[in-house]
């Protein structure tokens, strides 16, 4: 009787462990999510971040979303490509990232220097053009879905800065997505 009272005790101690770390495993996970919000900027913040340090913040977006090979070139001459890098599934992606004024909309300009040099001059499966601007033109909107170019205003990047994986704000198919490339090793 002893004997089994030492082993149901011993039972119960060790589910109680178990339960007791499983709490604090999940406790610490939680902090650590709840850390990492804390340190997400709010568009104000991303707003008041200078060109250089915005096209930073982004390369920091893809690699939080598992991109890998994250460069930024962004500087004068670097031929439309300011972030450069590869998605989990081996696509190159190439960003052109424009810090706007909130009210201010992409032009047709703009796109044309992007369009033109994101896949002949970068080779770029996935072309995606970033503005902290609300709007394109509806010219610039037209050339990007032409020439598969993933265009993302300032709300989707508000998405994006919230949380938003990056895959789930680029359309499967389109922008390269039936090509798999393997980032250079």
């Amino acid at each position: 009787m002893a004997v089994l009272a030492a082993v149901v005790a011993a039972g119960a101690g060790w589910i109680l462990l178990r339960s007791h770390r499983r709490a604090v495993d999940q406790d610490r996970r939680w902090r650590a999510q709840e850390e990492a919000r804390a340190r997400e900027l709010s568009m104000a913040d991303v707003d008041a971040l200078s060109w250089q340090d915005f096209e930073t913040y982004i390369a920091g977006l893809c690699r939080r979303d598992g991109c890998t090979k994250v460069i930024v070139s962004g500087k004068s001459g670097d031929l439309g490509a300011d972030v450069i890098g590869y998605l989990a599934d081996g696509r190159k992606l190439v960003i052109q990232c424009k810090k706007y004024a909130p009210a201010r909309g992409v032009g047709s300009q703009d796109m044309q220097r992007f369009v033109g040099t994101a896949r002949p001059e970068h080779g770029a499966d996935v072309a995606l053009f970033v503005t902290t601007g609300r709007t394109f033109t509806s010219a610039a909107l037209g050339l990007a879905l032409r020439q598969d170019v993933v265009a993302m205003h300032r709300d989707l990047l508000g998405s994006w800065v919230k949380g938003a994986h990056l895959e789930s704000l680029i359309p499967l198919n389109g922008s390269g997505g039936g090509t798999r490339r393997r980032p250079p090793a």
